[in-house]
Formats: structure tokens, sequence, C-alpha cells
């Protein structure tokens, strides 16, 4: 299964964030695809249980053929909201649980299949192989296609893969949260041949205002005009150089920067600035 190279993150399309209507859901899908972004990064929990709903009905209206989108959603977190009868957040993979969330959110986004179900963030009361029930009858009824995780350790992994097989792992990864490069994440998924795709690729370069932070903005400064770039394109192209082949998911629902985001793919970084900016984020030398 084929994922555009940039994901279109829609956590802030609803009402965590934007509150699109109807009509610039519509637009907004239709400005990614124009610019190859194909993919749409969904959760059940976005919006309280509400985007998936509010997408669906724009992408029927939008007039987009589903065989030229990819749909990726998560389930297992159970969020307090006023739309769940829940006591305290928790996680829930059971059989039964899986496939009923599932089974929403197809109703809510109006579709007969995800391209991708990911287990959103790991339970310490996870069974593997109630989980493999699950995505195995999931399968054969064709309601998923890929079968992925995310936020997983390489255990987390292990542990699920070994009854099922895991297509994705979807984590946080930018230049101020690489930590899998080094505690053996990118290491295995590289290994198993688990994609990877990467939320909040932007890291908090541009949250935060720290030691760190100023010493990234200074450095990309310093490359900017070298590869006629803007600093958050520079911040993707170095994500987008490590050889897991990392697929940005971007949450921006500003159209210009969702074209400039793009443009970040053709950036070829040379070795050497590539260790500059990691440097950077570090602020000390490689061993």
């Amino acid at each position: 299964m084929r994922y555009s190279r940039l994901i279109a993150g829609t956590m802030t399309w609803g009402s965590w964030g934007k509150q699109l209507s109807k009509k610039e859901m519509d637009a907004l899908m239709h400005h990614c695809i124009t610019n190859n972004i194909t993919t749409f990064d969904h959760a059940d929990i976005y919006g309280a249980y509400t985007t998936e709903a509010d997408f669906g009905k724009a992408f029927i209206d939008s007039g987009i053929k589903r065989e030229d989108i990819q749909l990726i959603s998560k389930c297992g977190i159970q969020y307090l909201s006023d739309n769940r009868n829940n006591k305290v957040k928790h996680y829930d993979y059971s059989k039964e649980y899986i496939i009923w969330s599932v089974e929403e959110s197809l109703k809510n986004l109006q579709t007969e299949y995800l391209d991708l179900l990911l287990l959103h963030r790991p339970s310490p009361l996870m069974v593997a192989e109630e989980i493999a029930e699950a995505i195995t009858i999931l399968k054969k009824d064709g309601k998923i296609r890929d079968f992925g995780v995310s936020n997983f350790s390489p255990s987390q992994m292990d542990m699920v893969s070994l009854r099922i097989d895991i297509d994705v792992n979807q984590i946080e990864f930018s230049l101020t949260e690489h930590s899998a490069m080094h505690n053996g994440t990118l290491d295995y998924m590289t290994t198993c041949g688990i994609k990877l795709m990467a939320w909040s690729p932007l890291g908090s370069v541009f949250r935060e205002d720290n030691e760190q932070t100023r010493r990234i903005h200074k450095q990309l400064g310093e490359l900017m005009d070298k590869y006629n770039a803007t600093e958050d394109q520079l911040l993707l192209a170095w994500i987008m150089k490590h050889p897991a082949g990392i697929h940005p998911v971007v949450g921006t629902t500003n159209k210009k920067r969702l074209t400039q985001a793009v443009e970040a793919s053709k950036i070829e970084l040379e070795l050497e600035d590539w260790f500059l900016i990691l440097v950077a984020s570090q602020g000390h030398k490689v061993p």
C-alpha cells in the first residue's frame, strides 16, 4: 500500500482547532490532492469523536474518488468527553471494541474501508492474541487494508507482530524529538520493514523559545539561502533524509504552508548540512 510522502493530519480540522466548515474541508481536501497529499490521518477521538463525521460529510460532497485517497484512523483511546460515558481516560483493545470502533469510523468517514488502522497508544493491558483476532476479522471482511500501531516501542511492536504483521508505526519524530534514532526504534522498524510516519514533525522549533530552538533557528538561517528554502521546509527535509523513508504527518490547515511542505520533499540536504542541523539541536558534536 502506497501512502503520499507527506500526510495530511486532520486533528485540528474540526472542533479541536480551526473548526472548518464542510465547504472549507472540501476545499482543503482538493488542495491537498492537487499537491500530491493523498493520505489523510484521522483518529476516532479527534474533536472529541466528531472530526471523522465532519470530514465524512465533506468527503461525500467533494466528488473525490475513494480510490484516489488513503484514509488512516486510530482507535483504542477512551477519551473523556460528552460523547462517551467514561469515568477515566483509558485504553481498550478488546477484540469487540477494536471491531466496533472501526465500524464507527467507517460510518463516520462514509467509506467502506480504511487503508490503515492504527492502535493509538500502547496499553499495559493489551493482549496481542486478542488484537490479532480483531485485525484478522477486519481484514477478512475488507474493512481495513493495512494494520499498524502508534507510539509503540520495539518490544511492544515485537509482542504484537509475532501474532499479526505490523505495516506502520506512527511516532513522534522531529529535530527536537529524535530519540527514536538512538533508542533502537528506527533501527528495529527499518530491519522489520515497518513504515514510519512522524507526527509533530516540526517539533518545538516554532512553539518554544529556549537555547536549543535559538541554536536551531541560527543554523537554519545560515542554510536558507543555500537551499532556497524556509525553516519549516529544512526541518522536513532533515527528517526525510533519514534512510527509514519517514512520512511526515503535517498538521497545518494553511494551504500555503501545505504547498511549501510538499516542496520540502525535493530538497536533498548535503551530508554535513544534515549533521550541522543535528548538532544545533543537540548542542554538542556527535560522539
